[in-house]
């Protein structure tokens, strides 16, 4: 074979290996770019192809729940607000599930201590309403009623029961003349309601208990023990009638109330046993909160 066609044929085999290499590289990096991509579906002919949706950015938390901060009472203003249903706006409920014994125009030296016993005995506190004449006859009855930790209510300088169609200016005296005689008897002691003699309310008497700091103080239910019904019916009114919010009226004073002391002996436990028993919340302190402070209890405003 001549040099040149040797030369012919070399070259010729060297050019089929470059092609074939370049073929088989060019295949080679189609099939990896291919494998490195996601499989993607072919709609069909005639249908629109489908499209994934944006991803949806995370919900916003919710923001904290805000805790309500209600009007601190203060000094010189009534612990429970006004309520519907009561005479002239005055406190016919707790306005809470809690149950209030209330006992009106002591004290008396006979009675009271009886009464405060008794009370003591089943851990019950309660609220008790003063007549001021009785005030300053027995002082130190009204130390021992603050010192058990009740709370103490304004029942006129001496139970008159027309007290409410005087002039303003006469019932702001014989208040401010009662809670007088009641601090006096026990420093530090606050006054915090005023219970009308007789129930026998008006407009006024109601706006000037209030202009001194005072809620006028109503009640639920009623045993009419003043009539010496006997314990007996006392305790069954009293049982059969208080409800969850009640203010039950009580006497410990004005006459022989010793049916009504008889008939705590079934009032209390009974009472203690459905019920949550409690004195009247007093006033709240000083604000500590520029001039804004949680309630001593519910209801307080």
């Amino acid at each position: 074979m001549s040099n040149g066609r040797t030369v012919a044929i070399v070259a010729g085999v060297i050019a089929a290996i470059v092609a074939s290499a370049y073929l088989v590289g060019h295949h080679l990096g189609t099939d990896t770019a291919r494998l490195g991509a996601a499989p993607t579906a072919e709609p069909p002919a005639g249908e629109p192809r489908q499209v994934a949706a944006a991803p949806r950015p995370p919900a916003a938390a919710p923001p904290p729940p805000v805790m309500a901060v209600q009007p601190i009472t203060g000094p010189g203003r009534p612990p429970l607000p006004a309520e519907r249903g009561g005479p002239f706006g005055s406190r016919r409920t707790t306005g809470t599930p809690e149950v209030a014994l209330t006992f009106d125009d002591g004290p008396d030296p006979s009675q009271t201590p009886q009464a405060l016993a008794m009370l003591r005995r089943h851990g019950v506190k309660a609220t008790f309403c003063l007549v001021g004449i009785n005030v300053t006859a027995f002082p130190g009855l009204v130390r021992q009623i603050a010192g058990d930790g009740h709370t103490l209510c304004n029942h006129s300088w001496e139970h008159d029961v027309r007290l409410g169609v005087r002039s303003r200016a006469s019932i702001r005296a014989d208040l401010a003349r009662t809670n007088k005689a009641i601090r006096d008897a026990a420093p530090g002691a606050r006054v915090s309601y005023y219970r009308q003699p007789g129930g026998a309310w008006t407009a006024s008497i109601v706006a000037v208990s209030r202009e001194l700091g005072m809620t006028p103080l109503h009640w639920t239910v009623d045993p009419q023990d003043w009539r010496k019904p006997g314990a007996g019916s006392i305790a069954s009114t009293v049982n059969s009638g208080t409800t969850r919010g009640a203010i039950v009226l009580l006497h410990d004073a004005g006459g022989d109330r010793r049916g009504t002391i008889a008939a705590l002996r079934s009032i209390l436990p009974n009472l203690a046993r459905r019920f949550q028993l409690c004195a009247l919340p007093p006033g709240i302190d000083p604000p500590r909160m520029h001039g804004r402070e949680w309630p001593l209890k519910l209801g307080q405003i």
